[in-house]
């Protein structure tokens, strides 16, 4: 064959394999808008909280939602995990919990002489840790283990976890009694921390009108586990330039510097911008991460990642005010696909 005809034969595929990219990025779009839209029926007045849920889903992390009680935290964990035709589950933490209620345990038959595994909550697709900061630190540290690693290790077996694999956990910022700190080493671990914030005027007018009406909240959207699963493979495959890549670091690497920085925003968390990054991408109807994208995550990416030093109360620094200066300290790349 001449070298003419190789170049047309390459050029062809490569033709074919930009069609194909183009239809898988179109598909992951609408699927994400459709899981959107369901979500947002039931959960009026939060599309910020439920894109960044969704983001999560699909980048394969742990959302923390952060917020005062009675603005619907539960209830996005409960409508998201009932919107996925996949095993879900839903544990409330409890001061008195045991690790070996999240995680499973084992029971010994006399009959066999043998040990017979019997799985805990946390072997669901979706896991709904509900006031998660109420569990004592033996059993938050239990976790640590399946939500980076997807498996459980018990009396020396380790059983892995059904993919895809989410842990949507709620927490009360304000109420202190009865509660522990998340260590940062579990923080580091949720890829996205968000509050649902308050509704405006009319998503609570109709929330009220909408009351007694849940059929729509525990009906599927129509999307199996493995159509998750699919999903997911698409958005990771999004394309990134090292530029990018280069930019997100060095967003993360600014925020460990700085007289009120205690700790900042760890390599995991540079990981973590980019996956979600590719996911907002993606559900842009884009094969590419822009300089955008990563700036959009920031906050939502990083600030649980961040602890301050005592001094930086005095002067009403926040997290957000760190990231907000990182950001703003580096020059972003190109904006090109």
């Amino acid at each position: 064959m001449s070298m003419d005809g190789d170049a047309g034969k390459d050029a062809t595929q490569r033709g074919d394999a930009d069609e194909l990219r183009a239809q898988q990025i179109d598909y992951f779009a609408r699927c994400f808008a459709h899981l959107s839209e369901h979500v947002g029926a039931v959960v009026l007045g939060a599309s910020r909280a439920i894109e960044l849920a969704l983001t999560c889903l699909f980048s394969e992390g742990h959302l923390l939602l952060e917020d005062l009680p009675g603005v619907g935290k539960t209830t996005l964990a409960r409508v998201i995990s009932a919107s996925i035709d996949a095993r879900h589950d839903r544990v409330q933490f409890t001061p008195d919990l045991l690790p070996s209620d999240v995680t499973g345990f084992s029971v010994f038959h006399p009959g066999t002489q043998e040990f017979e595994f019997r799985e805990g909550p946390v072997f669901a697709n979706i896991v709904i840790a509900d006031e998660i900061n109420r569990a004592s630190p033996k059993v938050q540290s239990a976790l640590l283990e399946v939500m980076e690693e997807r498996r459980v290790t018990v009396d020396g077996a380790t059983h892995p976890v059904p993919r895809p694999f989410m842990i949507v956990a709620t927490q009360n910022p304000i109420e202190l009694e009865g509660t522990y700190r998340l260590p940062e080493a579990q923080l580091d671990r949720f890829l996205i921390r968000t509050s649902m914030g308050q509704p405006s005027l009319e998503a609570e007018v109709a929330m009220v009108l909408a009351q007694g009406v849940v059929a729509s909240e525990t009906a599927p959207s129509g999307l199996r586990s493995d159509h998750i699963e699919a999903l997911i493979a698409i958005a990771a495959a999004v394309r990134v330039r090292e530029p990018v890549v280069e930019y997100a670091a060095s967003i993360c690497r600014a925020t460990r510097t700085g007289p009120n920085v205690r700790m900042g925003a760890s390599p995991r968390a540079t990981l973590a911008l980019v996956r979600a990054a590719r996911v907002r991408a993606a559900a842009d109807r884009r094969d590419f991460v822009s300089p955008d994208d990563i700036r959009s995550l920031t906050r939502p990416v990083l600030a649980h990642r961040i602890e301050l030093h005592a001094s930086a109360s005095v002067h009403k620094i926040t997290q957000d005010d760190i990231i907000d200066e990182a950001v703003r300290s580096i020059a972003p790349p190109q904006d090109r696909g």
